[in-house]
């Protein structure tokens, strides 16, 4: 069994700024092959089936605290690290770049330190979105909960598809 998880933060409030860069591609997904969600509040998530082998999981803790609901949806269904996909936002990388990576840190990303303390381990594929540095002087927390500028906006769904379809790639590995 595969698991996505995509990471932001739960609510309107939240809806489309820089760091719930991972719900956004995980909606394109959903909208694409329409997948059934199942919210599972003991769990602390919603989850989508693509079918009995993948999975897709929005975790519904606050970024800082996605740990426990990937660690519980994990062990629930016995998923193996490296059959894990973490898809998130990155300060590190220039907006539209995208990378995908195995085994890393988290590089200073508390959704991602997060879920590395729950599971006890990096060892899981990661799909790092770029978002671009703040502009100086602003914090890099207020910067990622602001909402795209219009001209990012022009190139975001580019960049949503670029990543569902490396997603979709490693989905069928």
């Amino acid at each position: 069994m595969k698991l996505v998880v995509g990471l932001g933060n739960p609510g309107e409030k939240y809806a489309q700024t820089r760091h719930n860069t991972g719900f956004m591609v995980l909606d394109e997904i959903i909208k694409r092959y329409v997948a059934s969600s199942h919210v599972n509040k003991k769990l602390g998530a919603i989850l989508y089936f693509l079918d009995k082998e993948r999975l897709l999981l929005k975790p519904q803790t606050f970024m800082n605290r996605s740990g426990g609901p990937v660690a519980n949806i994990v062990r629930f269904y016995k998923i193996a690290p490296e059959n894990l996909l973490v898809i998130h936002d990155d300060v590190d990388l220039t907006f539209g770049d995208i990378k995908h990576q195995f085994a890393r840190g988290s590089a200073g990303h508390k959704g991602v330190e997060s879920i590395v303390e729950s599971l006890g381990t990096s060892k899981f594929n990661r799909i790092r979105v770029g978002i671009g540095h703040p502009p100086i002087p602003m914090e890099t927390d207020s910067f990622v909960l602001q909402k795209f500028s219009e001209e990012e906006k022009e190139k975001l769904q580019e960049i949503v598809s670029k990543a569902v379809v490396m997603i979709v790639s490693w989905l069928k590995e």
